[in-house]
């Protein structure tokens, strides 16, 4: 463990920490925003309150990469952002460090249909003592070894899972381990041991590719850090008819995510193009020209041009703007036929046959 600990100089980094923090020291300074997974940024610091108005009781906690809590607190307490403090946990207590405080944490309870009224919410016991820091330090320094020493037991087990991370509670009486498994698994005797290895209470959690990928990190094709490690709260569903409205190649490799699953960033842009398809004519019509009946092929949605080509030359293709694809389609409910769609194309392609190319696979399995 202490190898580990030298190769990780700062463990606490994942809870936002730039430093490690210190027993007798008021570690003012050890929380910084540039450190933190799912990081806040309180837009409302500086702007103060109405007169009459008290200070909105609850704060925001981040422990380990992105677990946020909310906690209420008495009127005495005067808790400022980068705090450590000692929060209601079941059972015994956690530690955790205020990442929001004020009306900002109003907003974000309200923004994720948390209710002051919640009797589950949990409150502030008070900031950390000398005590609560040194147990702290223990937990959070001996998770890096609880990892492989756990994943060495699921091997000896023949256990059908992954043990991604491992999170101490902070009086370090408890801890949870995350993983993640394709089918059920029996780890009651997993448990057992594992208790009886670390001498606290084990609770096992599930996850899965995403999530782990969120508590992970890593870096993406585009080069930066993943945006569910970084700024990503929600997972929505991806779909491969999110990739074809994209008029993207449907390369498995190119598509998946370090989770193997689609890309999240395929739904950011995805409203848009779909609102922009809205103003293309109906691409099911066939366009009758003197020349021959001419069937839609593709769309090049930034150049606001759809490819027809003839049904009986299909390899040939002609790029026409989408006002003259409405032209024509009014003029044939008139019944009348311009001379020839080369008439009212710009460029013009030859179709290449992509149905044996090598290595084809099929996206549905991403679904």
């Amino acid at each position: 463990m202490k190898d580990d600990i030298k190769n990780n100089p700062n463990p606490f980094l994942s809870r936002g920490c730039s430093e490690l923090p210190d027993t007798y020291n008021k570690n003012e300074n050890i929380f910084q925003h540039s450190c933190c997974k799912l990081d806040d940024n309180d837009w409302l610091k500086n702007i103060e309150l109405p007169k009459n108005q008290k200070k909105f009781n609850y704060v925001e906690a981040r422990f380990k990469n992105s677990r946020k809590d909310f906690f209420s607190f008495s009127e005495g307490m005067e808790l400022n952002e980068g705090d450590i403090i000692a929060v209601e946990a079941s059972p015994g207590h956690d530690i955790g460090i205020i990442s929001m405080t004020g009306e900002a944490v109003r907003l974000q309870m309200k923004k994720k249909n948390i209710s002051t009224d919640n009797e589950n919410l949990k409150k502030v016991y008070r900031r950390a003592r000398a005590t609560d820091i040194e147990k702290w330090k223990t937990a959070v320094e001996s998770e890096d070894f609880s990892i492989y020493k756990s994943r060495e037991i699921a091997n000896d087990l023949s256990l059908e899972m992954k043990i991604n991370d491992v999170e101490y509670q902070g009086d370090n009486t408890k801890a949870i381990f995350y993983y993640t498994a394709e089918e059920r698994v029996d780890f009651r005797e997993l448990i057992k041991l594992l208790a009886e290895e670390f001498k606290v209470r084990i609770e096992m959690r599930q996850i899965g590719v995403r999530q782990e990928a969120s508590r992970i990190g890593g870096t993406g094709s585009c080069g930066r850090e993943l945006c569910c490690s970084t700024w990503l709260w929600n997972f929505k569903s991806v779909s491969t008819n999110t990739a074809r409205t994209q008029q993207l190649s449907l390369n498995p490799q190119k598509l998946a995510g370090q989770c193997g699953k689609l890309k999240c960033c395929l739904n950011f842009e995805n409203d848009n193009y779909i609102d922009t398809f809205k103003k293309f004519p109906n691409n099911e019509i066939i366009l009758k020209t003197k020349k021959g009946e001419a069937v839609y092929q593709k769309t090049d949605i930034f150049k606001k041009v759809m490819w027809y080509s003839y049904v009986n030359d299909e390899s040939n293709m002609l790029a026409i703007p989408i006002e003259k694809v409405q032209q024509i389609i009014e003029d044939n409910a008139k019944k009348i036929f311009p001379e020839k769609l080369e008439d009212f194309a710009y460029v013009k392609e030859r179709k290449t046959n992509y149905e044996n190319s090598v290595g084809k696979e099929d996206l549905y399995r991403f679904d």
